[in-house]
C-alpha cells in the first residue's frame, strides 16, 4: 500500500496520514508485520515535516497498531492481524474451567480473581448459551454493525450465530458485557481491537478486515463519467482513504470533491454535486442534498477470507452437532473426519461465490 496525503482535502496532513495507516490496517491493505518507511523517508516522500510523521507514528504505537523493532524499523503490529485464528489452547482452557467452577462451588469458594474468566462458562451452564458457536461482532454504528453481522452469518450458512453490538453498548456493561464474555469469539475492527480487549480482559478478541461491498463497487462503477462527485465522511482520518477507494472503483470520473460533515462550505459542495458518496456515520448530510442528487452509501462487508479463517475452529465444533445422526448408538460421521476447509465450503449456500 502506498502511503499518501491529499493536499486538496480540508483535513490536516497529519490527520490524513494517521487515517491512511489506521484504516489501511483495518481494511487489510497493510498486513501484519509489514514494514513502514522511516520517519525521514516518509517525511521526504510526502513533503511533510518529520515531526508530523513522528507524532503520527507515536499515536499509532500508543494504540497498538504499529510497533518499533530495535535496529529494524517500524512495522504493523502482529497483534492487529485480522486473520489470526483463535488459539486452541484457550478453547481447551475454557472447557477445563467448567470443572473448576463446580469444584469451587463444592468447596464454598467464590469466583474471586477468576470471576471475569469463568463468567462465560457459568452462562453456558445456566442453559442460556446457544449450542452452536457464537460470535459477537463489536462495531461503531448499530445499523452498519447489524449489516456486518448479517453478512458474516450468511457467509457461514447459519452454523455460527453472529450477534451485533457496539463499543458504546459494551462500555455500559450490563447484558452486553455478559453476552461478549459468554461468546466463543469476539471480533471487531483492527483499529478498535485494543479498546474492546481492554473492556473484555478475559475474552478472546480478534480483529477482522473489511472490504467495500459488492453493491458499493457496482454503484461507483456505474457513475456517469461527467458527473460531479462529492465524497463525505464523518471522520477526518477516513476521508483520504475513502476518496482513494472511490477513485479506485470509479477511475473514469474526473471531478471529485471531498469533505467531512463539519467542513465549512459543505452545503455548496453538496448542491453542486450530481452524485454524493457518504461513509457510515455521515447520514446527517442526506437532508441537505440538492434536488435530483444521487446518493451512494460507501459500505463495507467483513472480508470473506477473514471470516473463514476466524470461524473455522467454531465450525469444526458445531457442524458435527448439527449434521450428525445416530443409528444404533453410532454417528454417521465423527467430529474429526472433516477438515475445517471442507466444513467452510459446506457452510456456504449453494451458488454463493467464494469471495465478494
Amino acid at each position: 500500500m502506498r502511503l499518501s496525503v491529499d493536499r486538496d482535502l480540508p483535513v490536516p496532513l497529519g490527520v490524513q496520514l494517521r487515517g491512511v495507516i489506521e484504516y489501511g490496517i483495518t481494511c487489510g491493505e497493510l498486513a501484519p508485520g509489514a514494514r513502514l518507511p522511516s520517519v525521514r523517508e516518509l517525511a521526504e516522500e510526502l513533503g511533510v515535516a518529520p515531526m508530523t510523521v513522528s507524532q503520527v507514528y507515536r499515536e499509532l504505537r500508543d494504540c497498538g497498531l504499529i510497533e518499533a523493532r530495535s535496529g529494524l524499523g517500524t512495522f504493523v503490529a502482529e497483534n492487529s492481524s485480522p486473520a489470526a485464528a483463535p488459539d486452541p489452547r484457550l478453547a481447551d482452557l475454557r472447557r477445563r474451567l467448567d470443572g473448576v467452577i463446580d469444584e469451587a462451588r463444592a468447596l464454598g469458594l467464590g469466583p474471586g480473581e477468576l470471576a471475569a474468566m469463568v463468567t462465560a462458562r457459568l452462562s453456558r451452564r445456566s442453559g442460556t448459551h446457544s449450542p452452536k458457536g457464537q460470535v459477537v461482532l463489536v462495531g461503531l454504528f448499530p445499523e452498519a454493525t447489524r449489516d456486518y453481522a448479517h453478512a458474516m452469518a450468511e457467509r457461514l450458512g447459519g452454523l455460527v450465530a453472529v450477534v451485533p453490538t457496539t463499543i458504546d453498548a459494551l462500555r455500559r456493561k450490563g447484558e452486553v458485557r455478559k453476552l461478549c464474555e459468554s461468546a466463543d469469539l469476539v471480533v471487531t475492527l483492527a483499529n478498535r481491537r485494543r479498546d474492546v480487549a481492554a473492556l473484555l480482559p478475559a475474552t478472546l478478541v480478534a480483529a477482522i478486515s473489511f472490504i467495500p461491498s459488492e453493491e458499493t463497487r457496482r454503484a461507483l462503477a456505474g457513475i456517469d463519467p461527467l458527473a460531479r462527485l462529492g465524497v463525505i465522511s464523518r471522520f477526518p482520518g477516513f476521508l483520504s482513504i475513502m476518496k482513494r477507494g472511490v477513485q479506485r472503483f470509479a477511475p473514469h470520473v474526473r471531478t471529485i470533491r471531498a469533505a467531512v460533515v463539519d467542513t465549512p462550505g459543505l452545503d455548496e459542495l453538496l448542491l453542486n454535486s450530481d452524485v454524493v458518496v457518504i461513509a457510515t456515520g455521515a447520514e446527517s448530510v442526506i437532508e441537505r442534498l440538492g434536488p435530483g442528487t444521487r446518493l451512494i452509501a460507501y459500505r463495507h462487508i467483513p472480508d470473506p477470507g477473514d471470516v473463514d479463517r476466524l470461524a473455522a475452529p467454531l465450525l469444526a465444533r458445531s457442524e458435527p452437532l448439527a449434521n450428525s445422526s445416530t443409528a444404533g448408538g453410532r454417528r454417521e460421521s465423527e467430529p474429526d473426519e472433516l477438515e475445517p476447509g471442507r466444513r467452510l465450503s459446506q457452510a456456504r449456500r449453494p451458488g454463493r461465490p467464494a469471495a465478494r
